[in-house]
């Protein structure tokens, strides 16, 4: 699979709920039977985030879109809790006939761009309808993440749960006197997908320059090799690309980004492009992702050439 060629973008329907005011950000599959759902985070007139979903049907290259949920997936949590002022998709796990979602639950910080985050889970028994597993996160700062987590794939390897999160490991002041994260990848394992066992190994490190690594996506090919594609800050044009790396154990990788089979493009993506979610459907290799502004009119589909 040498590189991807984009077939669709999806816009955001100009009759949508008023809590879909713009965005369909971090684009999350989830494969069910003869279709394909896509997850994302949209944002209210408050630019608060709930999750919702949109029916993808494929046919090689053709793209088309059915219904749009008519309520949200997931909302903010109440006043306070780690959720309050939105929520994120990340990926989707099916374990004993029940579908875990992985979320993020975001905050406001202070002062802009601060933020905190840290992951939870809903879980569904249809893949549709998804229920929060607890008001309080799986998984929160420590002493390996001392600033947030988020955006964390999940999925089960000869019976553990694995993990790539993006782990925060500083905010610092620009010379302009504005902040600046820092996070890359680190890994994760769990029994049971709820408790999460983490010792600060790094899965995708920064090359120099770089201040920000995030949305890693795993897929495991049938030589029980690894492979990873991820979102990072490129340190010349300090803009999100979408990078690449292998790996012969899910835990140790080799970076390639020059690897990655995308980049952007003069439609959707042009400034921008990030937060790849992978997936097979029908025989073909598919991705969809996000471009200009953080997926603001949607989020683009692409399918690999062999």
């Amino acid at each position: 699979m040498d590189y991807v060629e984009k077939i669709a973008f999806y816009c955001l329907p100009d009759a949508r709920p008023t809590r879909a005011r713009s965005h369909a950000q971090l684009p999350t599959a989830l494969v069910l039977s003869g279709k394909v759902s896509i997850f994302f985070a949209s944002r209210d007139l408050n630019k608060h985030l709930s999750v919702d979903f949109v029916g993808l049907l494929l046919d090689g290259e053709k793209v088309n879109f059915s219904e749009y949920s008519a309520q949200p997936v997931l909302t903010p949590g109440g006043i306070g809790c780690f959720d309050e002022h939105g929520v994120f998709p990340a990926s989707i796990v099916k374990s004993n006939e029940k579908y875990f979602m992985y979320y993020i639950g975001w905050n406001q910080g202070v002062e802009a761009p601060l933020f905190y985050a840290s992951i939870g889970v809903a879980i569904s028994q249809d893949g549709e309808h998804f229920v929060k597993h607890s008001l309080a996160p799986i998984m929160s700062r420590s002493a390996y993440d001392p600033c947030l987590v988020t955006s964390p794939h999940v999925y089960i390897d000869k019976g553990i749960w694995r993990m790539t999160y993006v782990s925060g490991t500083a905010w610092s002041r620009k010379s302009d006197g504005t902040l600046q994260s820092h996070y890359h990848i680190k890994y994760a394992e769990s029994r049971n997908g709820i408790d999460w066992e983490r010792d600060g190994s790094v899965a995708i490190d920064f090359s120099p320059g770089e201040t920000n690594i995030a949305r890693s996506w795993v897929t495991k090919l049938s030589d029980n090799s690894y492979k990873m594609w991820f979102s990072f800050v490129n340190a010349t044009i300090g803009r999100y690309r979408i990078g690449y790396a292998e790996s012969t154990d899910g835990k140790f990788w080799n970076r390639n980004d020059a690897k990655s089979g995308i980049d952007v493009d003069d439609a959707q993506a042009r400034d921008m492009i990030c937060y790849p979610c992978v997936f097979d459907f029908c025989n073909k290799r598919y991705m969809v992702y996000n471009g200009d502004s953080f997926g603001k009119n949607g989020f683009g589909i692409a399918v690999w050439i062999d």
